[in-house]
């Protein structure tokens, strides 16, 4: 009988989410490139540091770390050819009008608000960066979760940064006037990552 009274730290979901980007070829430097090419036209100042803090940012939220758990849980157990029939296939072939993956990724993106919704809708049809990558069925992996849940993390990054611009804008700033670990995470999230 499992006990439910246990929790997992946010360190170790953090770590483990991290790993599992990395475990699949995806590294954080990829996504900011997504996220610089979506906002660095509508923001003076913005470096691609500013976009790799904001995907930090991103993957310390729980809702996120949770989606990114599961969706490359199954593209894995789908590698190994552990799931069930019909699902074995399905996934495997990331078959068309299979969407579970765009509704995982959606709903971590749903924490960063309309902007985040609009900016993955693009992500998921323009297949931007590595998005496009992950996306081609050629060779053995299967990414049918992975490519949109990095479209997810850019398009929640994107938000954040959107509404970061209009901050600065009130303030008379631009992204030039702040050092980019303002929109990274606390340092106590990115320890030993």
């Amino acid at each position: 009988m499992h006990n439910k009274n246990i929790r997992v730290h946010s360190d170790s979901v953090t770590k483990a989410t991290y790993a599992a980007i990395k475990r699949r070829g995806v590294e954080i430097q990829d996504i900011a490139e997504i996220v610089y090419t979506m906002q660095s036209p509508y923001n003076e100042g913005l470096t691609m540091e500013h976009c790799t803090q904001s995907v930090e940012r991103v993957l310390c939220k729980r809702e996120v770390q949770h989606a990114v758990l599961v969706g490359i849980e199954l593209d894995e157990l789908a590698e190994k050819k552990m799931l069930s029939e019909p699902l074995q296939s399905i996934i495997e072939s990331d078959e068309g009008l299979f969407g579970v993956d765009e509704t995982i990724a959606l709903g971590a993106v749903f924490t960063y608000g309309s902007i985040a919704v609009t900016t993955f809708g693009h992500l998921d049809k323009q297949k931007i960066g590595i998005i496009q990558k992950l996306d081609t069925k050629s060779g053995n992996g299967v990414h049918t979760f992975l490519d949109d849940l990095v479209g997810s993390i850019a398009a929640s990054a994107a938000s954040r940064i959107a509404h970061r611009m209009r901050d600065l804008e009130e303030e008379g700033e631009t992204f030039a006037d702040i050092p980019p670990v303002i929109l990274g995470p606390q340092p106590k999230a990115k320890k030993d990552i």
